[in-house]
């Protein structure tokens, strides 16, 4: 079988906060256990990290805080609601 290639499309904010979540996660053993419940997703998991990384230059940036947080903003501005927590209580 040939494996087709797909392109996902991201904005810069999606782009930069996805990277850092990535950055910050991986290698922590709760997200290595819930990986390691499907090994295979790590082959995805690693491209999409090291594109990224290697896409982004805002990350070598003496301000990548403050345009990270910033993108984190306008990202949540969009969300509305989405993605809250709900209390089941």
């Amino acid at each position: 079988m040939v494996d087709r290639e797909f392109t996902i499309k991201l904005t810069q904010d999606q782009a930069l906060v996805l990277s850092d979540w990535l950055d910050r996660v991986i290698g922590t053993a709760e997200f290595d256990d819930l990986v390691g419940e499907d090994r295979a997703v790590w082959s995805p998991l690693h491209l999409i990290a090291g594109t990224l990384e290697t896409s982004l230059v805002e990350v070598f940036m003496p301000d990548y805080s403050g345009r990270l947080d910033a993108a984190r903003e306008r990202l949540l501005h969009t969300l509305g609601e989405a993605g809250r927590s709900v209390d089941r209580s």
